[in-house]
């Protein structure tokens, strides 16, 4: 049985005198002077035996009021001195701790606002995980990149928020960066390194995203060497043209004048080769106005219908419901009339191939050959091609108008088989 150390310092007080009263009473009930006087040294040994209890336990009544606050984490409360030196002494100690205390947490608190509001404003993605591997807090622009609100990202695992980019990174070690380029389209640089927090390891995972910084220097890139290029073509083909019309005039051999016509059929088909080429990098800003996307649609499909119908192939346009967008026409109608192609090429005889129009974005699917997994991420790289006599324009050309619109887009096949262009409008 644990007796407090005040209790038994009491019993035995009580103790103390209960057996000097006896004794004196033993000792001395004949005797009344010496008895009534014993017994008022005894009420006086009392008095001063409770004098000294409260003294003795005044420092403890500090002290236990200290822990108490400072367990409350109350850092105000400070006391005054009392007159006894020794007590004294012991809250001119407590005093300074506690100062010290509010010192330091007003300290922590400034620099966790400050943290806590530079992470919530940087333009990086940030997940912050807790001792179990579950993500504990994510800033703004995670739930910006994530497409989530963060009552739907706290407290799980990477790779059960279903985005393909953090499963893929799901085994990356702390320290250990990587650039990735999960669709062909974004491209982004994830570190994931660690902090101590009471003493424990926590990790957390920063993906920034490189894409507008590698478009612009892809773009300025090709823009040189394509405007060098159509400079150089442009002036030769115009001026050994101009010496062929000429020495065609003078020629009456039929032989050569068939020779002569297909230099210059060549020379113009590389002219407009070149053209095609420059359109990218001519690209004008998008002028935008309202446009019936179903309307669009409907004009796409019948143009590209003639091309289906010599491929065997079945194309339909399906528009589930009315959707007015802000867009350059033709612009856009290119992007379709490109995808389209590319869609219908991949088809063989019986395949589909479908454009849906919904309210907010456009979906053009087929059943076709599917894209492997080893030029995914390569499809939108300027002038990559699959096709071997294919220069990679549209896709560049696709891209280019969607990205100054600031339409999300995606290319990729489903589990079903259908590779799914999709066009979101912001």
């Amino acid at each position: 049985m644990n007796v407090p150390l005040r209790t038994r310092y009491l019993i035995y007080i009580a103790v103390v005198h209960l057996v000097l009263i006896a004794l004196i009473w033993w000792t001395l009930r004949d005797k009344k002077e010496w008895f009534i006087a014993s017994e008022l040294l005894i009420l006086l040994s009392i008095y001063v035996a409770v004098r000294f209890y409260r003294a003795f336990r005044q420092p403890s009544e500090f002290i236990a009021s200290g822990i108490e606050a400072i367990q409350d984490k109350d850092f105000t409360v400070k006391f005054v001195p009392t007159g006894n030196r020794e007590v004294d002494d012991l809250i001119s100690v407590y005093n300074l701790m506690i100062d010290q205390l509010r010192q330091e947490r007003t300290r922590q608190v400034e620099q966790q606002f400050f943290l806590n509001k530079l992470i919530d404003a940087a333009p990086i993605a940030i997940l912050i995980f807790d001792f179990d591997e579950r993500i504990a807090s994510v800033n703004p622009r995670a739930c910006q990149l994530l497409g989530m609100q963060p009552d739907e990202i706290v407290a799980k695992r990477l790779p059960e928020l279903g985005y393909s980019l953090l499963a893929q990174i799901a085994d990356l070690a702390d320290g250990e960066s990587r650039t990735m380029k999960p669709n062909g389209i974004e491209t982004y640089r994830v570190l994931r390194s660690n902090f101590m927090d009471r003493g424990f390891r926590r990790s957390f995972l920063m993906i920034e995203e490189l894409t507008p910084e590698i478009l612009a220097t892809e773009k300025k890139a090709y823009s040189k060497v394509i405007r060098m290029m159509a400079h150089e073509v442009n002036n030769s083909i115009g001026a050994v043209n101009s010496i062929l019309d000429i020495t065609q005039a003078y020629v009456s051999e039929p032989d050569v004048q068939h020779a002569i016509r297909v230099a210059i059929e060549r020379n113009d088909r590389l002219n407009r080769f070149m053209r095609r080429f420059a359109d990218v990098v001519r690209l004008p800003h998008p002028q935008k106005r309202p446009a019936d996307m179903s309307k669009l649609v409907r004009n796409v499909v019948q143009l590209m219908q003639p091309q289906a119908i010599g491929r065997g192939v079945s194309l339909r346009g399906v528009s589930t419901e009315t959707s007015v967008q802000l867009v350059d026409i033709e612009q856009i109608e290119q992007v379709l009339i490109n995808v389209v192609k590319n869609a219908l090429e991949a088809c063989e005889v019986g395949q589909h191939v479908e454009v849906i129009s919904t309210g907010r974005s456009l979906l053009i699917r087929d059943n076709g050959q599917v894209i492997p997994a080893s030029i995914a991420t390569n499809l939108f790289n300027p002038f990559y091609s699959t096709k071997p006599e294919g220069q990679g324009i549209g896709l560049t050309l696709t891209r280019e108008i969607l990205l100054n619109h600031k339409f999300p887009f995606s290319l990729k096949t489903n589990e079903a088989g259908w590779t799914e262009f999709l066009i979101e409008f912001a």
